[in-house]
C-alpha cells in the first residue's frame, strides 16, 4: 500500500468501525476451525450492525494543535444500505453520505451538489479523522471479503477473547492488507482491532469500551482509533443513542431523501 493510500486527507467522504484499549496476554485453547472463526466474526459484526439501525454519534478528532467535534445521525439496512447526516458543526451541517449497494454519494447542500464517491477514495480519511471512508460506509465486509482464522486468545479489559486474523480474499476490493480482531468469547463484543497495510506494516489500532445497553442490545459505545507512529493524534467516536431492528424501507436510502432527511 502506498503512502498516498494511507494519507489522512481532509475530505468530505465517510467512515465507521470499533474496538477496545488494553490487551493482556492469556492462554486459551484453540477449539475453532476456519468455519468457526467466520461465525465468530459474523456474530460480532451483526451485534454492532443489526438488521437495521438508527443511531446518533459524536466524533472528536484530536491533533497536537487542534480538536474538532462532528455530530451526526446514521441509518443502515443490512450491508447494502447506509446513510449519514452531519448535524454539527454549522459549516458542515446538512451534508449527507449515502451508500446504496455498490454506489456511494455525497450531498453538499451549501452548493446544492451531489457528488459520486469513487471506490478509489475508500482508503482516504473521512472529514479529517483517522477513520477511512470504508470504515463508516462499510463498502467492504469483514465477513464476506476476508478469510478468518483464530490465532490465539487474550484477555481484553477483563473479557476472555478470541484473537482472529482476517486475510483479504484474492479478488476482494478492500482497504487493508490484514486485520486482527479481538472478540469476546461469550458476548461477541469487538474489543480491539488492528489494521495493517499490504506490506504488513501497522496503520492503526482501534479500541472500544463503555459496554452498556443502548436501544435493545448491549454493545461497546466508545471507540478510539490511534494511527501508528503519529503521537498526539486520535479520533474518538461515541454512540449517544441507538435503535436496532426496526423497519427501515429500502426507499429511504435514495438520492431524493438525501436532500430532505433531518
Amino acid at each position: 500500500m502506498t503512502g498516498g493510500r494511507r494519507s489522512l486527507m481532509m475530505t468530505r467522504t465517510i467512515a465507521y468501525s470499533a474496538v477496545l484499549l488494553l490487551c493482556v496476554p492469556a492462554s486459551f485453547p484453540l477449539a475453532e476451525n476456519t468455519t468457526d472463526a467466520t461465525e465468530i466474526v459474523r456474530r460480532a459484526d451483526e451485534k454492532m450492525r443489526g438488521r437495521t439501525s438508527r443511531t446518533e454519534l459524536t466524533m472528536r478528532v484530536v491533533r497536537p494543535d487542534w480538536t474538532r467535534t462532528v455530530s451526526m445521525k446514521a441509518w443502515s439496512r443490512g450491508r447494502d444500505y447506509s446513510m449519514i447526516l452531519i448535524t454539527a458543526p454549522a459549516k458542515e451541517r446538512g451534508q449527507v453520505f449515502l451508500k446504496r449497494k455498490t454506489e456511494m454519494w455525497n450531498w453538499l447542500p451549501s452548493i446544492s451538489r451531489m457528488i459520486k464517491i469513487p471506490p478509489s477514495m475508500m482508503s482516504q480519511s473521512w472529514m479529517g479523522s483517522d477513520y477511512t471512508n470504508d470504515d463508516l460506509l462499510k463498502e467492504s465486509s469483514v465477513v464476506v471479503d476476508y478469510t478468518h482464522a483464530v490465532t490465539g486468545g487474550d484477555t481484553v479489559d477483563g473479557y476472555a477473547c478470541h484473537r482472529v486474523e482476517l486475510t483479504p480474499k484474492p479478488d476482494a476490493a478492500v482497504v487493508w492488507g490484514k486485520v486482527v480482531m479481538w472478540i469476546s468469547r461469550d458476548e461477541h463484543y469487538q474489543l480491539r482491532i488492528e489494521h495493517y497495510d499490504e506490506d504488513g506494516e501497522p496503520v492503526s489500532t482501534e479500541t472500544l469500551s463503555a459496554v452498556r445497553k443502548i436501544g435493545n442490545r448491549t454493545i461497546p459505545t466508545h471507540m478510539e482509533i490511534l494511527p501508528a507512529g503519529k503521537p498526539g493524534r486520535k479520533t474518538v467516536l461515541d454512540i449517544t443513542s441507538a435503535v436496532y431492528d426496526e423497519p427501515v424501507r429500502e426507499a429511504f436510502f435514495s438520492q431524493q431523501n438525501m436532500k430532505r432527511v433531518r
